[in-house]
């Protein structure tokens, strides 16, 4: 008697993928040692005081974009994706924004994206994985094994070839021992001040979490400009758009922060992101 047997699966560690993200340089590249141009707030959507971009999140990401941010506050028991409070600007529903996200990812199969979600109101981790429980993104959500050096991460084209293609961090709040695949983002990563105002982008100091190493953290800079219209009330500037998302800011602020940790940003947040020349800088900072 004879028997078939199957060799064990194994994943693949290098590039089963033509492009990753685009890119065929990038499939063998660590997931921590790319850089990201990533959409500040990218469900607000308009021209109002309080939104953020102008294309809805689905052009985001076929523009390029493969790192959303979005906050989430608890509206009368759901999810709801609003901006400082719901009074003030509501998006919908997270289910509405994930259901985007899985409907962007069906479509384009050899993309790492990855969604910096906020919980300020501290809503129970357990809803957000119901949230992506039910829409299926809980099965392309990587989870990783014990907390990640820098050097620990998968490359791009291991996570497509294991289709763990989607990358979730939460400011506050989370609970990975409840729902591991919600990463905590400042165990990860550090960030500099939010809100600048300064159309120069003069600094890289880490801001959140207070008083970090920069050490092990990857990290995302805030290059989002904004004005301020009354005391301590400010708004995003388009007038100044431009110019705020040219290469020419963004690596002359990426530079500082070379200068500063010897290594360029993961991630540089952009508002109205479809305008300036994002990718144009994103290439720049990966050395295409």
């Amino acid at each position: 008697m004879w028997k078939l047997v199957l060799p064990a699966l194994v994943f693949a560690t290098s590039v089963p993928a033509l492009d990753c993200n685009g890119h065929a340089e990038l499939c063998n590249r660590k997931y921590s040692n790319i850089s990201f141009m990533g959409a500040h707030n990218s469900p607000f959507v308009g021209v109002g005081p309080a939104d953020n971009q102008l294309d809805p999140v689905g052009t985001q990401l076929d523009g390029g974009v493969r790192f959303l941010t979005a906050q989430t506050h608890d509206k009368d028991g759901a999810i709801q994706l609003c901006h400082t409070s719901c009074a003030l600007e509501d998006a919908g529903t997270l289910d509405d924004f994930l259901g985007t996200v899985k409907t962007w990812m069906g479509r384009n199969v050899d993309e790492v994206l990855t969604l910096l979600i906020t919980n300020e109101d501290a809503i129970d981790i357990n809803k957000f994985g119901d949230s992506f429980q039910k829409l299926g993104l809980d099965a392309f959500a990587f989870t990783p094994e014990g907390d990640l050096a820098m050097d620990d991460w998968p490359t791009l084209g291991t996570l497509i070839a294991r289709s763990k293609r989607l990358i979730v961090f939460m400011d506050y709040n989370m609970n990975t021992a409840q729902v591991p695949y919600i990463m905590d983002e400042f165990k990860y990563y550090f960030e500099t001040p939010f809100d600048p105002t300064d159309p120069d982008f003069p600094q890289c100091d880490i801001d959140r979490p207070a008083g970090a190493s920069p050490d092990g953290r990857m990290f995302i800079v805030n290059h989002n400009l904004n004005f301020e219209i009354l005391p301590g009330v400010l708004i995003p500037d388009l007038t100044r758009i431009e110019t705020t998302n040219s290469v020419g800011s963004i690596i002359a602020q990426s530079d500082l922060c070379y200068g500063k940790y010897q290594r360029m940003p993961n991630v540089v947040l952009l508002d109205f992101v479809g305008l300036g020349d994002a990718m144009g800088a994103q290439n720049v900072l990966n050395k295409f």
